[in-house]
């Protein structure tokens, strides 16, 4: 998500719940059925039911509204997070004021190519990577680079291996893949657009995921571009779209709410609470969270955690940015 400029004004400043206001809280959600919205509108549903009067707002672009405190709390991806705090990556301005709550689940990624091409392991991308045509740019996507850097760094690749074709967007990435005008393009583990395109491959094999370096110089190599992100092992399952004929190690991407330093630290405390305690009640308005893991809820990243957030770990035992 990259910087915009902003006219809400006083609509949402009158919303924010700052020290001291018994307001209304506003969580930054994203565009109606994107994941931030999904997201947005199951912590809300949990909030409102312990007390907490919460309001979404479907907004694009909101990093810089958390940072000047024009909104409470929004969901990012942990990558994204770190690169706000300092002005790098997709972001050209630092946001010294964000603060992290916790991790929501784990989002679990990876890149595709058409089975056909035998490219089970990185190493088998990087033996043909000169003959591959790429997805890359993501114009309105600008995170999605990011990703497909890590897994390529992964086997001492980069974009300029490749034979690149810009798209557009996450999902026009896969449909390229799907539509054959790239090779390899990343796609998210049960993702609907990545079955919709195995399907129009099924001459092909269908889709496979290529599956990243877990030795301890690949892990450290990934982590060195992506110090946010994790390796993680899928074991082989006809069920799942990429990981019908082998096991794969793909990339995990916490999914995160973050907030400002200067939202009261009771309230981030008490729906810190709310949301480390309610699964059930988080699963039920939206099917990620069957992923989400309090024990896990505070994994190192290189943004701060607030405070109303590690007295809440504290209490409850959970280790945090450890």
């Amino acid at each position: 998500m990259i910087q915009f400029k902003t006219t809400l004004g006083a609509g949402l400043l009158a919303l924010s719940a700052t020290a001291g206001q018994a307001q209304v809280v506003t969580i930054a959600s994203g565009a109606q059925g994107t994941l931030a919205y999904n997201t947005g509108q199951a912590a809300a549903k949990v909030a409102n039911d312990a007390g907490i009067t919460a309001r979404t707002q479907p907004l694009v672009g909101y990093m810089p509204l958390l940072e000047s405190g024009e909104v409470d709390f929004g969901f990012f991806n942990g990558v994204e997070v770190e690169y706000a705090l300092d002005g790098t990556g997709n972001y050209d301005r630092a946001h010294p004021n964000i603060r992290l709550v916790g991790t929501m689940f784990p989002l679990v990624t990876g890149i595709m190519a058409p089975c056909d091409l035998g490219l089970e392991t990185v190493a088998d991308l990087k033996e043909k990577a000169a003959d591959l045509r790429i997805a890359s740019e993501y114009t309105s996507s600008t995170i999605i680079p990011f990703y497909i850097m890590g897994g390529l760094a992964n086997a001492g690749l980069t974009y300029d291996d490749f034979q690149k074709v810009p798209v557009a967007s996450f999902a026009a990435g896969i449909d390229a893949l799907g539509d054959e005008l790239v090779d390899v393009a990343l796609v998210s583990l049960n993702a609907g657009a990545g079955q919709q395109a195995a399907v129009k491959l099924q001459d092909r094999g269908g889709l496979c995921y290529v599956s990243l370096d877990n030795s301890d110089e690949g892990l450290k190599a990934f982590k060195d571009f992506l110090p946010a992100g994790d390796i993680v092992a899928r074991s082989q399952s006809d069920s799942i779209n990429g990981l019908g004929n082998y096991d794969a190690n793909l990339m995990s991407i916490p999914w995160m709410m973050v907030t400002n330093a200067d939202v009261d630290e009771e309230l981030v405390y008490n729906l810190t609470k709310a949301l480390a305690e309610n699964k059930e009640a988080l699963a039920a308005s939206f099917g990620a969270f069957n992923n989400f893991d309090a024990a896990t809820m505070a994994p190192p990243n290189a943004v701060t955690y607030h405070p109303g957030a590690l007295r809440y770990f504290e209490e409850a035992g959970i280790s945090a940015g450890e």
